[in-house]
């Protein structure tokens, strides 16, 4: 399957590069060519881990994964959250297009990474042309010799390189032709099929010096913190193409999927929303100190995009409907003693696209009963809103993939938590000058933390046997 398909996108981009050098001759353009001001490299050095998402239309795999591709809007979520943007610029198998290089560069001024199948030194003159600042060099298509060739080109226009590999042999190359930034392709190109543990297997024989991207197979947070340990960044396409709101899945990608609860004032749901945050938590329960009415309620929800999640505790199922309705609620998180009957007939009352999110109070005697009625489970310290956690070894006979961990969670402990790989982390009290009040100086700082994580430096590297 992968000689096929390769071989024909091959033979397609010799014909391509024989057909633009007669329409688009080399010296029809040369001399309008200028070297870049926006470096690769050194973007990629800035934020650990880094970001490089990429406009992606189709692939020879997948088949269309973007029907409404719009350049325009897809820019304008990346250029928020992306370090360096990349354009499949292959047109016959990808639906790519140069000129979506143009349209970009028009709106942002991150470095753009040019994915194409480089085989020939004009391509690299065109991708310069339309505004490229980086180019990806495939050792799986290329020998030692023209890799040096397009490189020398590439870096006279201070262009910088991906050099991507998939296996052993490939990354051997990569080391002695004196790669700098090295993409470990996590897709087999003799099956397409795609397995992180290539990243896990490369990545510890790297030297330090260099910039490692993991690339493929990479779709949530878990394993982007896991994986930072090895690596200095990420290349994600695919899954974000896929994605139906793509602002949304770049924050749950990048920092989680998290809840800011108790928000009280407008101010703070506006800031979470700027700094990443998925969902913001409106309780309702009389009892907290947080808790709002719906007119209050009303306020704090205009004009944000967050998600916002109603949290009540034995309550009827009216009182409940009634805030849904007003604030349209994403979800309703229940927090007391509700019953599996409770629940099911909740679910028939509300409107289809509501969740229902369960708390759970965790401690050594907890288990958590199935209801299918209940899409998410949030583990906590008995009441929310305490400021007290509850022991984390005890998550161990959980499976935590789908369920958010809450209680106690503060500066001292929040990068922790983001490691113990769960969903997402629904911080509240942590976060606080007083009741209710979001201190904005910790909301900044738990989404910076939230965001990055050095390579561990600490890792011994593997030696790599001739």
């Amino acid at each position: 399957m992968k000689n096929n398909i390769i071989s024909k996108i091959l033979k397609y981009t010799q014909k391509w590069i024989q057909h633009k050098k007669q329409s688009v001759p080399l010296n029809s353009f040369s001399g309008k060519i200028k070297k870049t001001n926006y470096f690769f490299e050194k973007t990629l050095k800035k934020n650990r881990p880094s970001f490089i998402l990429e406009c992606k239309k189709s692939s020879p795999l997948h088949g269309i994964i973007r029907e409404k591709f719009n350049i325009s809007e897809i820019i304008s979520t990346y250029h928020k959250y992306a370090d360096v943007i990349s354009v499949i610029t292959e047109k016959k198998f990808f639906h790519g297009s140069f000129q979506y290089l143009l349209q970009v560069r028009e709106q942002t001024d991150k470095p753009l990474l040019c994915k194409d199948f480089f085989i020939d030194p004009y391509q690299i003159y065109y991708a310069r042309y339309h505004q490229a600042d980086a180019i990806l060099l495939m050792l799986s298509i290329l020998d030692n010799e023209t890799y040096i060739q397009l490189s020398k080109i590439a870096i006279s226009m201070n262009l910088g390189i991906l050099t991507e590999v998939h296996n052993l042999n490939e990354l051997k190359r990569a080391l002695f032709l004196k790669a700098t930034v090295i993409g470990i392709n996590n897709r087999n190109l003799n099956d397409f099929s795609v397995n992180l543990e290539t990243t896990k297997k490369l990545a510890p024989l790297i030297p330090q010096n260099k910039i490692v991207i993991c690339e493929s197979g990479i779709n949530n947070y878990k394993d982007v913190r896991l994986l930072s340990k090895l690596v200095d960044g990420f290349l994600v396409g695919t899954h974000l193409m896929h994605s139906t709101n793509l602002e949304f899945s770049v924050r749950k990608l990048i920092y989680g999927d998290n809840k800011i609860c108790g928000l009280t004032i407008y101010e703070n749901a506006q800031l979470a929303e700027q700094v990443g945050c998925v969902y913001g938590g409106l309780i309702f329960i009389p009892s907290s100190e947080r808790c709002i009415t719906t007119q209050e309620g009303v306020k704090i929800t205009k004009n944000t995009l967050l998600k916002y999640v109603g949290v009540f505790c034995n309550q009827t199922h009216q009182d409940i409907l009634k805030q849904v309705y007003k604030l349209n609620l994403h979800a309703v998180q229940l927090h007391g003693t509700e019953t599996n009957k409770f629940i099911n007939t909740l679910k028939k009352l509300l409107p289809k696209n509501v969740r229902i999110w369960k708390a759970v109070s965790v401690n050594k005697n907890t288990s958590i009963y199935k209801n299918e009625d209940i899409d998410r489970y949030i583990l906590d310290h008995k009441t929310g809103g305490t400021g007290k956690n509850f022991d984390w070894k005890l998550i161990k006979k959980f499976n935590v993939s789908n369920m958010m961990l809450a209680g106690g969670l503060n500066m001292k402990n929040i990068f922790l938590a983001s490691t113990l790989g769960f969903l997402g982390l629904d911080l509240n009290s942590g976060l606080e000058k007083s009741p209710g009040i979001k201190d904005p100086d910790k909301i900044k700082l738990v989404f910076t933390m939230l965001r990055l994580c050095s390579k561990n430096k600490n890792l011994p590297k593997k030696k790599i046997n001739s």
